[in-house]
């Protein structure tokens, strides 16, 4: 399904952020923005990652890490928005992205983790 199309929407993302950091121009905002720039290209290089995990436990481990990252993200997002640092398009883009990749990790954990406990009774 979906690992083809997480990779490529985590790196759309993360170009998304780091073009949105580089674009915000008010400077006493640079520690939200490296909160923003850590976390939002942090879900994909774990997605990345976990393409070459050691084990199922590996995988799912790197996913949900991703997932945690991309909650943050989201967070960065909306404080960044509610303090005017970044406008409602922005806003609303980024979130709408992250939103997707979150669900997707969500249905990716959830379906490694079932392929592991089935593969384990056996």
């Amino acid at each position: 399904m979906t690992e083809n199309k997480l990779l490529e929407l985590s790196f759309e993302f993360a170009t998304m952020i780091v073009e949105l950091v580089d674009s915000v121009k008010i400077p006493k905002s640079t520690y939200m923005l490296d909160q923003l720039a850590r976390s939002g290209t942090s879900i994909g290089a774990n997605i990345y990652e976990a393409q070459y995990a050691q084990s199922k436990k590996d995988f799912v481990s790197k996913l949900e890490i991703a997932l945690k990252e991309s909650s943050e993200t989201s967070y960065w997002l909306k404080l960044l928005f509610a303090t005017g640092r970044i406008d409602r398009n922005a806003f609303t883009g980024a979130e709408k992205i992250c939103g997707n990749i979150r669900r997707l990790l969500i249905a990716s954990c959830k379906t490694a983790k079932e392929k592991n406990d089935n593969s384990s009774k056996f």
